[in-house]
């Protein structure tokens, strides 16, 4: 399609000329005179370029009527590329005018060969960013179902015990992922883990770990053992300076315990059902950083009505609009507090909370995974 060009000036014979320049270089051209009406045309219709003067009152040179107009273009539309013109131009307008979003700065009177090619390499630039943001958006999108779909699609069942999870990615796809392993009608796995960083990067790392988890997590396997095994695959893969938390629990319903080993992650709480709170605390290095640690199996009692809750640290760094964090003794008097309802109904409970908490505003991926034995 040929491109469209919105030109804004106050002068009918500066239009006209424009128009006609524009025109035999090959472009269409919407003329408009006044600041208002570059608004109404950017907000009804795309244009590949605005080509705008930046004083729109006459005996004004100040350029400060075209510079607020410029903000609120760049509001509606941020992607599309802009030039300004003026008459009366200096070093620090330019400055300003870049400042706010132009792309290129022209001085009246014009050049004609100077102002096309400034023309056309704005309008090139964006339409290959145009088309790049595009793609970028496509592949963001599927790369978040793909994500989601490495993640369970739902919860086994298991006579004697509840399990429900909660992920939350902050930005569509992020570093937070979650397993739940059944091995038979009284045993599974559960592991939880945090990524650091977020968004693509991320995201990559994140399915790495889930398959290198998925084919260690055997039954007969010990959770030192799966820690081990995971650590030194992501240590050979793993990019410099970053790292894994990771935390592998197996709940044993028949020996009525859990055993866990916990690498650097955000301790999970067992919930009694007298009330007391345990924490599975670290065994072990956070993943990635030493291929040779050695990690150690912990073990902890599970009787009817305890629940396990494990959380990734965007449920308990999450901050209120006065900058204060939900915190992990928050998290985990709240879960001790609710002692009515399933293990799904705790799981609404606490997301409900944190979101609540910071106004809706999540500055993280949030995971969360509940167990009850009943």
């Amino acid at each position: 399609m040929t491109p469209r060009i919105l030109v804004a000036d106050d002068q009918p014979d500066i239009l006209q000329a424009l128009r006609l320049l524009l025109v035999d270089a090959g472009y269409d051209t919407d003329l408009v005179s006044s600041v208002d009406a570059v608004i109404d045309r950017v907000s009804a219709q795309p244009y590949d370029l605005l080509l705008m003067d930046l004083n729109y009152t006459r005996d004004t040179t100040s350029g400060r009527e075209g510079l607020e107009l410029l903000d609120r273009v760049r509001a509606r539309d941020a992607a599309l590329p802009v030039v300004v013109m003026t008459g009366w131009g200096s070093i620090d307008t330019a400055v300003e005018a870049m400042r706010r979003g132009a792309r290129s700065f022209v001085q009246k009177p014009w050049d004609d060969t100077t102002l096309v090619d400034v023309v056309q390499r704005e309008v090139a630039e964006g339409q290959a960013a145009r088309r790049r943001d595009t793609r970028f958006s496509r592949d963001y999108e599927e790369a978040r179902q793909i994500q989601r779909a490495l993640l369970p699609a739902a919860m086994p069942t298991l006579a004697g015990c509840q399990v429900a999870a909660r992920w939350t990615p902050a930005a569509g796809i992020g570093g937070d992922c979650y397993d739940v392993i059944r091995f038979s009608d009284t045993r599974l796995a559960v592991s939880i883990a945090d990524v650091a960083g977020k968004g693509l990067p991320a995201a990559l790392l994140m399915s790495n770990l889930q398959a290198a988890v998925r084919a260690f997590a055997t039954a007969s396997a010990d959770p030192h053992d799966v820690c081990g095994s995971v650590n030194r695959l992501l240590c050979r893969n793993i990019a410099s300076g970053k790292f894994v938390t990771f935390c592998y629990v197996v709940v044993d319903l028949a020996a009525h315990q859990v055993l866990y080993a916990n690498a650097g992650h955000n301790p999970p709480r067992l919930i009694r059902a007298d009330g007391r709170i345990d924490a599975l605390g670290t065994t072990g290095l956070v993943l990635g950083v030493s291929p040779d640690w050695t990690y150690t199996t912990g073990t902890s009692p599970f009787h009817p009505g305890d629940r396990l809750v494990c959380f990734t640290d965007g449920m308990t760094e999450a901050r209120n609009p006065a900058d204060e964090e939900f915190g992990e003794d928050r998290l985990a008097a709240l879960a001790a507090a609710t002692r009515a309802g399933s293990a799904e109904s705790l799981a609404d409970v606490l997301t409900r909370t944190v979101i609540a908490w910071t106004a809706g505003d999540a500055q993280d991926d949030a995971t969360l995974i509940v167990v009850e034995s009943v």
